[in-house]
């Protein structure tokens, strides 16, 4: 059976794939469960993807795994959140490979216990020389761009920088996210249309994939699926296609 992977070109991953995880409540609603059971069931398909990934030849992958206003929802549902993340951190399988783990988001929020583990995973993968899976946890882009502005504002305050220095570089160098490229590719799974408070500066000229499928029956298969749909198109940054033809 032909698969989307037969017709990818290796040559030509995207660097930084970005994913909203959307429809994990959806689809154990679905199928007569609770919320939770479709977590667990994304958390499986957390793994597939990230393996998948790193075979591709992918270089950065960012997961947006629990966002700032997520923190609104029934308090059971945040401890059962913060309890699976607890769970389905396996450091040998990013060690088997060579994944490297961080987190971006607003960490001071995450529960003790939660931030040692991840902090754990982070400090051991750091040896690893393979893709970069990031989990976006206590994320918003909201929040990142505000800490930025505070940022660069005491820098000019304090006189070390120069307002007519600021450029969308300066920008760059205080965000969250400063240590990657950004996205070639953002994927939405779960039938939305939108962004979602989500890398929103940075996702300025990426290719963006929306598609229908829950994120707990989003497999390689889909994955390539997506990565195909992006070699199709021509990424013109601005310009024209006449002017990416010239040398």
């Amino acid at each position: 059976m032909t698969s989307y992977k037969d017709f990818i070109d290796k040559s030509r991953i995207p660097a930084h794939i970005a994913i909203i995880m959307d429809g994990n409540g959806r689809w154990a609603k679905q199928r007569g469960h609770a919320r939770s059971f479709g977590h667990q069931a994304g958390a499986e398909t957390v793994h597939v993807i990230a393996e998948e990934a790193a075979r591709l030849g992918v270089k950065y992958l960012t997961l947006y795994t629990f966002s700032t206003e997520n923190w609104k929802r029934p308090a059971e549902e945040v401890s059962a959140l913060m309890a699976l993340l607890m769970d389905s951190i396996e450091e040998e399988t990013l060690m088997k490979n060579n994944i490297r783990f961080r987190i971006i988001g607003e960490k001071d929020k995450l529960p003790v216990n939660v931030a040692e583990r991840l902090q754990q995973c982070i400090k051991r993968t750091s040896v690893n020389t393979g893709m970069c899976l990031v989990l976006a946890l206590s994320y918003s882009s909201k929040w990142e761009l505000t800490e930025a502005v505070k940022q660069i504002a005491a820098q000019v305050a304090c006189q070390k920088l120069a307002v007519d220095e600021i450029t969308d570089k300066t920008i760059d160098q205080y965000l969250a996210t400063s240590f990657m490229p950004d996205p070639d590719l953002l994927i939405r799974t779960g039938g939305e249309i939108r962004l979602s408070n989500y890398l929103l500066w940075q996702c300025a000229y990426s290719e963006l994939y929306f598609c229908d499928t829950y994120w707990p029956d989003f497999k390689a298969e889909e994955f390539c699926k997506a990565i195909y749909d992006y070699q199709q198109r021509e990424r013109r940054f601005g310009k024209t296609s006449e002017q990416l033809l010239k040398p």
